[in-house]
C-alpha cells in the first residue's frame, strides 16, 4: 500500500461521525473559498482559514474524540481531505444514500 493510500485509509477511519464528516466537508469548502477570496480580500481568506481549523479540530474534539489525521500524516492530509470531499460530493453522496435507503424501507 502506498503512503497516500495509507493516509487516505487513516483519514477515512478517523472521520466516522456524521457531524464530523459534515464539518470536514464544510472545512474543505471554506479552504477552497479561502483561495478564491485571496484575490478579493486577504482578511476574508484569513477568516476562512481560521474557521477551517475551528471546525476541523472541534469536530475531532467534540464528536470523534480522536486526533486529527494530520497528526499521523502531516502534509498530505489536506490533499486526502479534499479528495475525500470530492469523492463524496461534499457530503451530498451520504445524503443521497440515506434518502435512497429510507425510500427502499418505505416500499
Amino acid at each position: 500500500m502506498s503512503y497516500f493510500q495509507e493516509a487516505k485509509a487513516h483519514f477515512v477511519a478517523s472521520h466516522q461521525h456524521p457531524i464530523n464528516q459534515f464539518l470536514h466537508h464544510l472545512t474543505n469548502v471554506l479552504a477552497i473559498a479561502a483561495v478564491v477570496l485571496l484575490f478579493y480580500d486577504w482578511r476574508l481568506t484569513l477568516v476562512c482559514l481560521v474557521l477551517t481549523q475551528v471546525f476541523a479540530l472541534g469536530g475531532h474534539a467534540v464528536f470523534e474524540k480522536n486526533d486529527p489525521a494530520f497528526v499521523k500524516y502531516p502534509g498530505i492530509t489536506i490533499l486526502v481531505s479534499l479528495m475525500w470531499s470530492f469523492e463524496n460530493w461534499f457530503g451530498l453522496r451520504q445524503v443521497w444514500t440515506y434518502l435512497n435507503r429510507k425510500q427502499k424501507a418505505l416500499n
